[in-house]
């Protein structure tokens, strides 16, 4: 009598490949979504600027507070500001944003708040776009840097001091992600982060979540992440504490009212 235990293996095996092959395929349907919904809002509003309305009466900033707005992308979105007597936190990030379009909306949704520092972390979402245009590559890192210092630059024009982060690393890519990424993009963030710490002076300050976060191989910490580019909210604690570090050896104050 003939074993069925080859045929019964061989069934099982077209299984698992059958399974797998639906899995990815719902995986890359569910990306496909995100970015056609993503797409559509850019489409929408490309510049973000209904994410907050326009502040005709921004909130009147305390004697003695200094203000401080988180300026980006997600990463400075989700930022939850730590709790630091006489600094008031507001927040102006966006998801998704690339540094042009947060370029495009500083005097929309900054300058009306007249802020004493201002905190920017954007530029990962123009790098991950390297592997979908290989051959825009230089100039992609050219525009992000160019994008970031005239974020700085507007900036120090308001009379704020500067707090610029080294852009964060990535974490594990996922399967779905994995045909559109490249190690090129781990490699531009080094490169613009080597620019960004070339911006210091005595009114920018360069806060290096960078190191913070990545591990020995240069990518973001397990512990930290709550997907490939996003931190959890163990992340933003270990950022935060380096924060107030920074925050508290300034020696800032603003009577204005």
């Amino acid at each position: 009598m003939t074993s069925n235990k080859p045929r019964i293996l061989l069934t099982l095996l077209v299984f698992a490949i059958l399974a797998g092959s639906i899995t990815l395929n719902f995986l890359l349907f569910n990306r496909a979504k995100k970015y056609y919904l993503e797409l559509n809002l850019t489409r929408l509003d490309p510049l973000g600027w209904n994410q907050y309305f326009p502040d005709s009466n921004p909130p009147i900033k305390a004697n003695s507070q200094v203000r401080l707005v988180f300026f980006g992308d997600s990463r400075a979105a989700s930022w939850q500001s730590p709790e630091l007597k006489n600094y008031e936190f507001i927040n102006r990030g966006i998801g998704s944003q690339t540094s042009i379009q947060t370029v495009q909306r500083f005097e929309q949704h900054v300058t009306p708040l007249k802020p004493d520092i201002v905190l920017i972390q954007v530029g990962v979402n123009d790098l991950k776009t390297i592997p979908l245009f290989p051959m825009r590559k230089d100039l992609i890192i050219a525009d992000c840097q160019a994008n970031i210092q005239k974020i700085v630059e507007d900036s120090k024009d308001l009379g704020a001091l500067v707090m610029i982060t080294t852009i964060f690393p990535v974490g594990e890519i996922p399967l779905e992600r994995q045909p559109f990424w490249s190690d090129e993009v781990s490699q531009a963030i080094e490169q613009v982060n080597v620019y960004i710490n070339s911006l210091a002076s005595e009114d920018v300050i360069v806060f290096d979540a960078f190191s913070v976060l990545a591990d020995q191989q240069g990518t973001i910490e397990r512990k930290y992440t709550k997907d490939e580019l996003h931190l959890n909210q163990q992340g933003y604690e270990v950022l935060n504490q380096e924060l107030v570090l920074l925050l508290n050896s300034l020696k800032l104050n603003t009577t204005e009212g």
